[in-house]
């Protein structure tokens, strides 16, 4: 029986590694997979202004349309790249709803860094499927593009600090790159035995990174997300709102989760930290003031690498000081 159930596993394990390494053109219909792009404004090909640039995914589900435009318009940025992924479960009519979107938004369009994934899977909280996607869209996204840093958010997700300031899991370009592509045995090994676990994403990329001599003593153990939870925990995080809102500004994090659609708190962090107007983007140096004041409509043509940092960008700088310390980050290292 053990032996039938490693058989199944390697050949379920095999699949998704057969998957990752398909291209990307096979994967992505280009007309959902990229918008058009203005020659004259290329920042994603020719133009490396920022210090560090950041790659997103974005994963949604049924019903989460209307967040995940929200979340796009407060977490955009064009030194950015931004990978959307609609769950197989969710309606054609919603997925639709979202590509439209993405083509029609004239700043996506003239930078042409946001994208949809064409071919969607269905994702579930228990088993490998949501990590398989991870892996997956980290695989498309070191085909396409240049960037530092691997972000994954849930459309339940809000940024606290704006984008010039600045998972699930942050993680290196290099060490996505070990993952994907494996210069040893351990990252394929490693899935192999979480294609078993019930939630395989809340342990691989841990145990993958303490387990390698090349980044066990390169992690920052600290969750950059303000999440709360219920006494006792139930299975997802507790449902923010105006009443943490005070402890989310003290938290000094970058991102927080989860919102309800439209929930008051997000007026608030718009207004007070991220300085966005409604249906506008969140205000930095790209932007191209609109006539009231520091509205951020559309962007510059000029001048777009010029940083403006946000007011929540001092607390994230406190908060990475602290973690990478001498003081604390040994302590927290892998044992």
């Amino acid at each position: 029986m053990g032996i039938k159930i490693f058989i199944v596993s390697f050949m379920i394990t095999s699949f998704f590694f057969f998957i990752l390494l398909i291209p990307t053109r096979l994967t992505i219909p280009k007309s959902s997979f990229s918008v058009p792009m203005n020659n004259s404004f290329n920042i994603t090909k020719i133009n490396r202004t920022y210090p560090v640039t950041f790659a997103y995914l974005i994963s949604a589900s049924k019903g989460d349309s209307g967040k995940l435009k929200r979340l796009m318009k407060a977490l955009y940025h064009p030194g950015n790249y931004y990978l959307i992924h609609m769950d197989y479960g969710a309606p054609k009519a919603e997925y639709r709803d979202v590509v439209e979107y993405v083509a029609k938004e004239p700043v996506f369009g003239q930078v042409g860094n946001v994208w949809v994934v064409g071919k969607r899977n269905l994702v579930t909280y228990r088993g490998p499927t949501m990590l398989s996607t991870t892996l997956h869209a980290m695989a498309m996204l070191l085909r396409s593009c240049q960037w530092d840093w691997f972000i994954n958010l849930s459309a339940s997700d809000y940024p606290l600090v704006t984008q010039d300031g600045s998972a699930w899991t942050v993680l290196s370009r290099s060490f996505s790159e070990y993952c994907i592509i494996g210069w040893e045995n351990l990252p394929r090994t490693l899935l192999l035995y979480y294609t078993n676990f019930v939630s395989s994403p809340e342990g691989y990329f841990q145990t993958v990174i303490c387990n390698s001599k090349d980044y066990k003593n390169t992690t920052a153990n600290n969750d950059l997300h303000y999440i709360t939870w219920d006494n006792p925990p139930k299975q997802h995080p507790r449902t923010l709102g105006i009443k943490d809102y005070r402890k989310m500004v003290l938290s000094n994090r970058p991102f927080a989760r989860k919102f309800k659609k439209n929930d008051p708190v997000l007026d608030k962090i718009d207004r007070e930290l991220l300085k966005r107007h409604r249906g506008q983007f969140s205000f930095g140096g790209w932007c191209l003031e609109g006539e009231r004041g520091r509205a951020c409509p559309t962007l510059k043509t000029e001048n777009y690498g010029v940083l403006k940092p946000g007011p929540a960008s001092k607390k994230l700088k406190t908060l990475l000081s602290y973690i990478l310390s001498r003081k604390v980050f040994r302590k927290l290292q892998c044992r």
